[in-house]
């Protein structure tokens, strides 16, 4: 039977999420500038076809006022990498020249951004981000291709999952590209860190339940759907154990919130239809105490929610009189909610024009450099541990501003409000507040996948 062109490019375009999962999410600079290349080669071939094209078309009128607020918020980047005049510099980032008078700087022309290279790699990756978008609006539009994407992300899920259970059951030794030394303890698969593996499964848990809720409702019963729900709820069940034995206190939090919100949903709406959907996830339940209660412990049930005491005490403000910065503990080590504030208080010398991507890890490095020796160098990530403020940080009020509009007005018309985006903002808020997981470009993609798929645009079978 001959394949379709379409599915040809839905596979392909699957296969390039599917490596950027087995490379660390695409959190590599090298990554980016190829995933970028490949993509860009993509779309170009893409667009050669008369019905891509037209859909392509379609989405730049539908969304003229959003893509163009986005390439005003690309352009601004650009402009932050540009050499200026350093008398310009002295107006339009302050803390800059600060910082290049103190280096005694000799040149006569710099950038704003702080780390203009990495800055460089944003850019690409945020042009990877809208070419993403564009392509899935143009090839998963109808209903039976968006459930087709939601089948891929649990299978993926559970294969990301499995292997992770797996290295963690034989020790984490570290395996070809897979560097375990950092997460002896915990499972994180092709992931460096183990609360974005968390997230990753987490977002894949919630396309299984999109997929049992959509197949239940838009399908009929026939033996291929039969089977296909079968298999989905295996592979949650995978995903369920890969989220236990990550044992990020984030990613179990949002994990067990986003069950206790769908059973409650169910409950309330009390169909005939959720009664199989309710009683997946009162088993999903059952299944996750069982393995926590009784394999790694009862106290396990409850750290989860600890997440919430330990973190808000944490973010308790500690700041000096003359708003200098302080450590919290006495043996100069940094918790992540002192990377928090410090990002703020950057934030607050960098306000308009920002620092430009990639830009708090200089500020890290030159602020942090008698941080103790005993401390292993790759104990700190060179994030603020707080997505949020960290992108105010690197846009400034200027570009956050541009980036909000462009997404405010693309999501606006495409019928926003509903509960699959609210959960998922849900489980973005405390990613932004909390952690840095954001920042790597897996899952920047998949949000905005995730929150562009629109039940009722969608096409009739």
């Amino acid at each position: 039977m001959q394949i379709k062109k379409k599915n040809i490019y839905q596979y392909f375009f699957l296969l390039i999420i599917t490596v950027m999962v087995v490379f660390n999410g695409g959190h590599n600079n090298l990554f980016i500038q190829y995933n970028f290349i490949i993509i860009s080669i993509f779309f170009l071939q893409f667009i050669k076809e008369k019905n891509h094209k037209a859909h392509v078309k379609q989405i730049f009128l539908n969304n003229n006022i959003a893509i163009y607020l986005y390439f005003l918020f690309i352009g601004f980047l650009i402009f932050q990498t540009i050499p200026l005049p350093i008398e310009w510099l002295n107006f339009l980032s302050p803390e800059k020249y600060n910082f290049l008078d103190r280096m005694e700087f000799s040149g006569n022309f710099n950038s704003i951004s702080l780390s203009p290279i990495n800055s460089y790699f944003n850019i690409l990756n945020y042009l990877s981000l809208f070419l993403y978008l564009i392509i899935f609006k143009s090839l998963f539009y109808k209903k039976r291709d968006i459930i087709k994407f939601y089948f891929f992300l649990v299978l993926l899920g559970a294969f990301a999952s499995s292997v992770a259970v797996y290295f963690y059951l034989i020790g984490n030794p570290d395996f070809l590209m897979l560097k375990n030394f950092a997460s002896k303890g915990s499972a994180t698969g092709f992931f460096n860190n183990r609360t974005v593996f968390s997230c990753f499964l987490t977002l894949c848990f919630f396309s299984g339940i999109e997929y049992l809720k959509m197949i239940d409702y838009y399908q009929k019963n026939n033996t291929d759907n039969f089977f296909n729900k079968i298999y989905v709820r295996i592979f949650i069940l995978l995903i369920t154990i890969g989220v236990i034995v990550s044992f990020s206190r984030l990613g179990n939090f949002l994990f067990i919130s986003l069950i206790i919100i769908h059973i409650s949903h169910s409950l309330y709406i009390n169909d005939k239809k959720n009664r199989f959907f309710l009683i997946t996830l009162i088993l999903i339940v059952l299944f996750d105490v069982l393995i926590l209660g009784f394999y790694f412990g009862s106290e396990r049930l409850l750290q989860r929610f600890s997440f919430l005491h330990t973190e808000l005490v944490d973010y308790i403000p500690l700041q000096s009189e003359n708003n200098e910065y302080l450590l919290s503990s006495a043996q100069n080590i940094l918790s992540r909610a002192d990377l928090s504030k410090f990002a703020f208080i950057e934030f607050k010398k960098f306000i308009l024009f920002g620092y430009g991507g990639g830009g708090f890890e200089y500020l890290f490095k030159v602020s942090f450099q008698n941080l103790s020796t005993n401390i292993p160098a790759n104990y700190y990530a060179v994030h603020a541990h707080s997505d949020l403020i960290e992108f105010f940080g690197e846009f400034g009020l200027i570009g956050f501003t541009l980036i909000i509009l462009s997404a405010l007005f693309f999501y606006n018309k495409n019928y926003f409000l509903c509960l699959k985006n609210i959960i998922l903002f849900y489980l973005l808020f405390f990613i932004l507040i909390f952690d840095f997981s954001f920042h790597y470009p897996l899952m920047q993609f998949l949000f905005i996948l995730l929150l562009s798929i629109n039940y009722k645009k969608s096409n009739n079978f």
